[in-house]
């Protein structure tokens, strides 16, 4: 055999590695442990699918009877009148209060929380931003009744001047017209205790996913002799506006079956009969009407019609849901 400096050349080349005997048993325990994971993920994701699907099947089985015996427009009338041989019940103002309200929470929650969200990441110095962030977490696990008891007590009361220097000065509007229904009772005050519910949601949520934008991304705006506004509008904000979207479904699909807190401002509307268009007017959402009522489950028919107001609500929180998928890739698709 050749040899170069006196070594040999067949001494240079390195031989295959020597197996051992434990790598073929740990890349088989790892390779197990992959399946029983990957499993266990399926089995999840398969038995949530199978939760839904069965809810709304339930939903539908026990609403039918009802929707088949109800002698008004479901979908286009405002009685609600469930018991007796001729029941006439329909949605469009448990509709209507239940969108409304969800938007005008959303309207107000998510741009505060975006700022806020910027604030905490890109502004607020270390010292500040962790017990910040620890208080918004913190408002996210207030319990519902506590907003509804503060909404009706504390908050309402300090509001009601406030409607009616908007219903004197932009009363001219159908959707800004007087009413005689107090200020801690009309569905605009609703939307905004909604707000403030949802507000940690949404804080929470675009906080983590704004602290995750690439450093190379901001440092390079910066660089480029980008102001701190502009570092965020061209790196930041493209880089979480997935996540800001997702947050902002989560926050409205919370908005929309709100309860207690909903229950307890609207309780005060019982004596209201005049129905209107405008936001300073009373009203019930789906899930209020349902907590409000659940006394007269007492036969089929009865149960039947407000499974029925159950179910479009379940529909429309899907839809939502849906809505926001299909944005969210497509965010996705175009900023690939």
């Amino acid at each position: 055999m050749a040899t170069v400096t006196g070594v040999s050349v067949a001494d240079e080349v390195p031989g295959p590695p020597e197996r051992s005997p434990l790598s073929a048993d740990g890349a088989g325990t790892r390779r197990l442990g992959d399946r029983l994971f990957g499993g266990a993920a399926q089995g999840a994701g398969i038995l949530v699918i199978a939760l839904v699907t069965l809810v709304g099947l339930f939903l539908l089985w026990q609403a039918v009877p009802a929707l088949a015996r109800n002698e008004a427009g479901f979908l286009t009338s405002r009685e609600w009148t469930v018991s007796g041989d001729h029941p006439r019940f329909g949605i469009v103002e448990l509709l209507w209060t239940t969108v409304v309200s969800s938007l005008i929470a959303m309207a107000i929650a998510v741009p505060v929380g975006v700022a806020v969200a910027l604030f905490i990441t890109q502004y607020a110095p270390r010292w500040l931003a962790k017990p910040a962030a620890n208080l918004v977490d913190l408002l996210a696990a207030v319990p519902s009744i506590i907003y509804g008891l503060w909404g009706l007590r504390t908050f309402g009361p300090k509001y009601e001047p406030v409607q009616t220097f908007l219903q004197d000065k932009l009363g001219a509007f159908p959707l800004l017209s007087k009413t005689s229904v107090s200020g801690s009772g009309t569905v605009m005050f609703i939307g905004i205790v909604l707000a403030i519910m949802v507000l940690p949601i949404v804080t929470a949520l675009s906080r983590e996913v704004f602290a995750q934008t690439p450093v190379a991304h901001k440092e390079g705006a910066l660089a480029l002799g980008a102001t701190r506004w502009e570092m965020i509008r061209t790196a930041v904000l493209p880089f979480g506006r997935p996540g800001v979207i997702s947050a902002s479904m989560l926050a409205l699909g919370r908005a929309l079956g709100e309860t207690i807190a909903v229950t307890i401002i609207v309780s005060t509307l019982a004596d209201q009969t005049v129905w209107s268009w405008s936001l300073f007017n009373g009203g019930e959402t789906f899930a209020s009407r349902i907590a409000n009522n659940a006394q007269e489950f007492d036969s089929p028919q009865k149960a039947g019609a407000f499974i029925a107001a159950g179910l479009v609500l379940f529909i429309l929180t899907f839809i939502v849901n849906a809505v926001a998928r299909i944005v969210i890739e497509r965010r996705k698709a175009f900023s690939e």
